[in-house]
């Protein structure tokens, strides 16, 4: 219970027999996770006063996930509900495999999602070991996705596209194995947000009207000052394809392919087409074509579906969150461990160190987008 309207009606749904077999009772408990802050950040501008005054500058309060006022909110919700509240604490765990990733990452020249690894291993990972420990069968969020049963004789989960196709955060959800989805449950997949913050008023929830919260959780502010304060500046040339010097970079990790606002540079608009990290170079050009590509490589393939699709596949595939689905074929790359996406139509700023997700049927519209189920995922490389 993150304090937001998403799991607090998820628990709602659940403590009043609204989610399983019509009015199967079951035993709910909350749960709120403390993650890691950066304590010496200044307060977010953008802080939310939903349900009083944003929380003070200092301790816990810089993330997102987990300020003081969050845990405020998720409490009164689970008292609300008449279920028992707990708070973990998974401060050191959250830095040594997201925080401290993410910046590893960025310093390597890629652009990482750290939603996808804390799905895996802190959210369905040791939250999930926890939970069992505490003797739970399951562990719900308020993630936008639908879990369903495997088709008849192959048994397993299918973990498919939720009806707010706005909300759809499979996308995030792909490094997920089919041990985990046993254990999983999403009682808002099957409603659009209108309908959750709906439900919320109307169970007398002090929350239906949260906003939304869709950045990186321990990022209170830029990303780029962020960034800046862990991995400081290391300046270099910034070059077209040609080799010519234009103008002079910060760090190569604040910049990210595609990027087009903050160059510096005149004549333009530039775009950032390559990093070369050895000579610690940025790579422009102005024609946004040169972003262009059909075939992306990928390694760290999992394939939540439970096996590896026959090859080639067809599938739907997207190259980022916000990014539209796009058919491609999928195949074995022939090095070790690598795999390549060759769409029909060109991607624009292909992301080493985004997620590449697949969908299965192949199509762009399906009918019901609930028919349509994650196939796995990968991380794009550039070899």
């Amino acid at each position: 219970m993150s304090g937001g309207v998403d799991s607090s009606v998820s628990a709602a749904l659940l403590k009043k027999g609204l989610f399983l077999s019509a009015g199967r009772q079951v035993d709910v408990i909350g749960i709120f996770i403390k993650f890691w802050s950066d304590t010496d950040a200044p307060a977010s501008a953008s802080c939310p006063p939903v349900g009083g005054a944003c929380p003070p500058v200092g301790g816990s309060n810089k993330n997102r996930c987990c300020s003081t006022e969050s845990e405020n909110r998720a409490r009164r919700v689970a008292s609300l509900l008449g279920i028992p509240f707990y708070v973990f604490n998974f401060e050191k765990e959250f830095k040594a495999k997201i925080v401290d990733k993410f910046l590893e990452d960025n310093k390597r020249g890629i652009t990482p999602n750290p939603c996808v690894v804390c799905n895996k291993e802190i959210k369905f990972g040791l939250l999930l070991e926890k939970a069992m420990a505490l003797g739970a069968d399951f562990v719900a969020t308020g993630h936008y996705a639908v879990k369903q049963e495997g088709d008849p004789g192959r048994g397993g989960y299918k973990l498919s596209r939720p009806k707010d196709q706005l909300k759809d955060q499979t996308y995030f959800l792909w490094k997920l194995s089919q041990e985990q989805l046993k254990h999983i449950i999403f009682p808002v997949g099957e409603y659009i947000k209108p309908q959750v913050r709906a439900l919320a008023k109307k169970f007398d929830l002090p929350v239906f009207e949260t906003p939304e919260s869709q950045e990186i959780c321990f990022i209170p502010g830029q990303t780029g000052d962020f960034l800046k304060k862990y991995l400081h500046e290391r300046p270099g040339k910034m070059i077209d394809r040609e080799g010519n010097v234009l103008g002079e970079h910060k760090g190569l990790w604040f910049y990210t392919l595609g990027q087009r606002k903050g160059m510096g540079l005149p004549g333009g608009p530039y775009y950032v087409l390559k990093k070369n990290m050895g000579n610690n170079e940025l790579i422009v050009t102005k024609d946004p074509a040169d972003l262009d590509q059909k075939e992306v490589l990928f390694r760290d393939a999992n394939w939540t579906s439970g096996s590896e699709p026959r090859l080639p596949a067809r599938t739907a595939a997207k190259i980022r969150y916000r990014h539209p689905s796009a058919l491609a074929t999928i195949s074995k790359a022939g090095g070790k461990g690598l795999w390549k996406a060759v769409f029909d139509e060109p991607q624009r700023s292909v992301t080493p160190g985004q997620s590449i997700v697949f969908y299965d049927p192949p199509v762009l519209a399906p009918k019901n987008v609930q028919d349509q189920h994650l196939l796995g995922g990968g991380i794009i490389v550039d070899e």
